[in-house]
């Protein structure tokens, strides 16, 4: 869930331990001088404050690995109705472990293997609620003839089934009794006259009354005066048994004869109703009052459609108190009405939806309840209580919590036991805490939470030593970090403490660090640092608040901004220019926030801006930005490259590459044959297509522009030629990038050097570049190519150290493990980064080094795994395909 989810205190007057007076002058647009009082360790810590890590509302399995390989094991055989909550169980476990490609991709499946119209309107509103923001994306594909009305409304009475039989019945006449052929209804004082056998036939009641036993059936006139049935509604259900149709009949009427044919179980005439009401529905205002009909009169369909009419209004809806209180107070039997069997589906959704509005809300309780109500198996049980759990706490409703989260736990959440001692510490019972914990880590195999938990309940070297074991076995987890780099800096330990930061910082852009450092250079009043973090954040979240969310960023800012000199716009290009050539891209990105309040172009400064942020995996961002660029283009060409360049991040290649060249036909620009180069690259299959692109790229080069691109295009000319064996061309591309302090041609001079079969210079240009770069993992990864196996060992530790995210240090070393015969200590390197990281091509490893030693078991469940995580890799498939094979009788 996207909204933050801050935790409880073991001791909650804590959470208000900050110094009054530091806080007094903040809010009067004052900065305290930390340094003037380092000395006493309470003003310092009124900035450098820690909180404790929350109780995720996600689903955490302990072995993920083999849930996701039983998930897949299920989906193989399972009925049909039941793929797509499998795929939503799939898609909690990826949330969980912040995977949100994954998350998406599941999601799709789900929606895809919908088995019935409910699933496919719930699953289709999810994914349209996950694009929101996307507007754009699609007005750009329709204006290129391409429909992205992927998850448009439904026609919904076309996707249910009409039952043919549903009405007919036979006629029974009465022994010895000649029955009329017409009957006279009569309502007040009209009569309707209908075919006699006509109305028999729309239900058995009817049928009954008129052919059977009844008094009625001998009788030419019925009085129906009292069926709350007009006379008009009247004649058009005679209309009806003659025809079978219903032609034009007004709404009102039609809700008449819905209620009169449930009442006289006309299947058929209310199949008819319910289809023609459903078509009506166009508005919430509509849906509201016919779901109350749909309700009363168990109308399916119509149920759906005014469904599919809230899902679509997704998240405004939510604001309507009318519909929240329809969606909370709805009993089993109107949840099968309004969604069939998808009912835990669309709580969940609605949790989703309702979580990010308000976490703390009544509305999220409630759906809660109706998903816990909702769920079939222990996995949705335990998600279902685990997430109330942490909305109880939130909530300070203490007990409450306590009940869902040891549910949870009985259900087989080992993760919610996390929640239980966050409880236990709240009532005073730190120990138990602390053991509760312990219990939890001797009885799996230890995960990096777990450890980060039990730090919470302890103090001194025990702590220390639970944090870093944290760091050890999940090194993405950012409270330990934090806690040590507050830890080091109360001891006035300043170095060590923005070293500490600057680890998590060096592989994960996240925004409550990038707010420590922040306040740890503010501690040192080092005003030009502490600007620069506060301006990325403002980047990457220009709402997010800080203090505890007391303050808005914006606010600290504008005070750190004060103690900052002017630049003029050459300051800003120089610092600009020698931030983006060491490889700084926060650095950068606050240049750019600064330069954007300046006079200069904000188009171009836009979509540097979004470079950036893609090169620090921050793609939400990066595409709000580059839609901001093209909102601030001040030319139609320049507009145009930028719509170029969001449809080919959006996976819309051919639509960015018309672009392209509808700019290049308005004028010609480095900007737009840049785009037109690196989309066709990207497109095209054809290896005659390199001379196009060089040729587009040296039109590029031709064209006005900065160094910072020129160098840019520089070297992707110097790649291409590499690609075509023209190394001596590529050198002087790459060379002529370094001119203009275009860092990365190191990397590619370097591979030049490798393919001249000198590795030593290959190896000493990439030294050039890790001494340059300030984010040089990469360079480390690029260099260990470049060495014998002991230099390449000690750059993959580094690699490692700087960012352990990336994959390939852990593949290389269990590789080398393996070649000496030392299978156990290459699976467990494997392990070790499977254990926070779903990754095809570690799982892929590890599962051929598990069949490689006879544990097949092992090797298939590695395999159902990692085809959860790409289902076509063909490697995969035929490596699971032989493992499988390999254990039949």
């Amino acid at each position: 869930m996207k909204t933050f989810f801050p935790s409880d205190s073991c001791k909650e007057s804590q959470l208000n331990g900050f110094n009054p007076q530091s806080w007094l002058q903040v809010e009067r647009g004052k900065l305290p001088k930390l340094s003037s009082h380092y000395s006493s360790s309470s003003s310092i810590e009124s900035f450098i404050k820690v909180p404790e890590p929350s109780i995720l509302p996600y689903y955490k399995p302990a072995d993920y690995v083999g849930v996701l390989a039983q998930i897949h094991e299920e989906l193989e055989s399972c009925p049909v109705q039941k793929r797509s909550s499998l795929y939503l169980i799939q898609f909690q476990i990826f949330r969980g472990l912040g995977e949100a490609k994954l998350m998406r991709r599941s999601l799709r499946k789900a929606w895809q293997k919908a088995s019935s119209v409910h699933e496919k309107l719930v699953f289709g509103a999810w994914l349209r609620y996950e694009k929101q923001g996307e507007e754009l994306i699609s007005d750009l594909l329709a204006n290129c003839d391409k429909c992205a009305q992927e998850f448009g409304p439904v026609d919904i009475a076309s996707q249910f089934q009409t039952d043919g039989n549903v009405g007919s019945h036979e006629t029974l006449l009465m022994s010895g009794n000649q029955i009329p052929g017409h009957v006279a209804f009569r309502i007040g004082e009209k009569k309707i006259v209908c075919d006699r056998q006509r109305i028999a036939a729309l239900s058995a009641p009817f049928h009954a009354m008129l052919n059977g036993f009844f008094m009625e059936s001998l009788c030419e006139d019925i009085d129906l005066s009292e069926n709350n049935i007009s006379p008009s509604g009247m004649r058009v259900i005679s209309e009806f048994s003659v025809t079978g149709s219903l032609n034009e009949v007004p709404p009102n009427l039609l809700l008449e004869i819905l209620v009169f044919a449930n009442k006289f179980c006309c299947e058929n005439l209310k199949d008819v109703c319910d289809r023609k009401l459903a078509s009506l529905v166009s508005s919430r205002e509509d849906a509201f009052e016919l779901m109350e009909y749909a309700f009363e009169e168990n109308s399916p369909v119509l149920a759906a459609s005014c469904l599919q009419v809230f899902l679509h209004e997704l998240p405004d809806c939510l604001n309507d108190n009318r519909v929240v209180k329809l969606f909370c107070d709805a009993d089993r039997r109107q949840r099968s009405i309004m969604v069939g069997l998808a009912s835990f589906s669309l709580y969940c959704l609605l949790t989703e939806v309702a979580m990010n509005l308000d976490p703390q809300s009544d509305t999220i309780v409630s759906f809660l309840e109706q998903l816990i109500e909702s769920a079939e198996t222990d996995r949705q049980r335990l998600l279902a209580f685990h997430q109330l759990g942490c909305v109880r706490l939130l909530r300070k409703e203490y007990e409450e919590a306590e009940r869902h989260f040891q549910a949870a736990v009985n259900a087989g959440h080992a993760y919610s036991i996390a929640g239980l001692a966050r409880l236990g510490c709240i009532k005073g019972h730190k120990l138990l805490s602390y053991e509760k914990l312990s219990s939890v880590i001797s009885s799996f195999t230890p995960l990096g939470w777990m450890y980060q938990e039990r730090s919470l309940y302890c103090e001194g070297d025990k702590k220390w030593e639970d944090l870093v074991k944290a760091t050890t076995l999940d090194p993405t987890l950012t409270y330990p970090y934090m806690h040590r780099a507050a830890s080091l800096m109360m001891k006035q330990n300043v170095e060590d403490a923005l070293a500490e930061i600057n680890r998590v910082l060096g592989f994960k852009l996240a925004l409550e660090c990038l707010e420590l450092r922040f306040f740890l250079y503010l501690a040192q009043e080092n005003y030009q640092k502490a600007i620069c973090d506060v301006q990325a954040i403002l980047t990457l979240s220009p709402n997010y608040r800080m203090f505890e969310g007391r303050v808005a960023a914006i606010h600290f800012r504008t005070l750190v901004r004060e103690h900052i000199e002017n630049w003029t716009t050459a300051d800003f290009w120089l610092q600009l220019y020698d931030r983006w050539s060491s490889v700084d891209d926060i650095g950068s990105l606050s240049v750019i926030y600064q330069m954007l309040e300046s006079d200069a172009p904000k188009g171009v400064l836009y979509f540097r801006q979004s470079l950036l942020l893609l090169r620090l995996n921050c793609p939400e961002a990066a595409m709000r930005s580059l839609q901001l660029a093209r909102q601030h283009a001040s030319t139609d060409h320049e507009c145009l490259v930028y719509e170029g360049w969001i449809l080919y991040d959006t996976g819309h290649c051919e639509e960015g590459l018309r672009k392209a060249e509808e700019s290049i036909q308005i004028k010609r620009s480095f900007e737009a044959f840049f785009l037109k180069a690196y989309a066709l690259a990207d497109s095209s299959q054809d290896p005659s297509c390199s001379s196009t692109v060089v040729s587009l790229l040296e039109d590029a080069l031709r064209c006005p522009s900065d160094r910072l691109r020129k160098g840019q295009a520089l070297n992707n000319l110097g790649s291409v030629y590499v690609d075509c064996g023209k190394l001596d061309l590529a050198a002087d591309c790459y060379i002529n990038a370094l001119k203009i302090r275009h860092t990365r041609a190191h990397q590619g001079l370097a591979r030049v050097h490798f393919l001249r079969n000198d590795k030593v210079a290959a190896y000493e240009e990439m030294g050039k570049l890790i001494e340059k770069a300030q984010n040089n993992a990469s360079a480390y990864e690029k260099r260990s190519e470049y060495c014998d196996r002991e230099l390449t060992k000690a750059d993959l530790e580094m690699v490692t150290k700087l960012d352990p995210l990336r994959v390939y240090p852990y593949r290389y070393r269990a590789a080398v493990l393996m070649d000496s015969h030392k299978e156990k200590e290459a699976i467990e390197e494997l392990s070790r980064a499977i254990a926070f990281k779903a990754d095809l091509h570690l799982l892929h490893l590890r599962a051929a080094f598990h069949e490689h030693v006879g544990d097949v078991l092992g090797a298939l469940r590695d395999c159902r795994a990692a085809l959860s995580v790409d289902p076509n890799d063909q490697e995969m498939l035929d490596l699971h395909s032989r493992v499988y094979s390999s254990q039949e009788p």
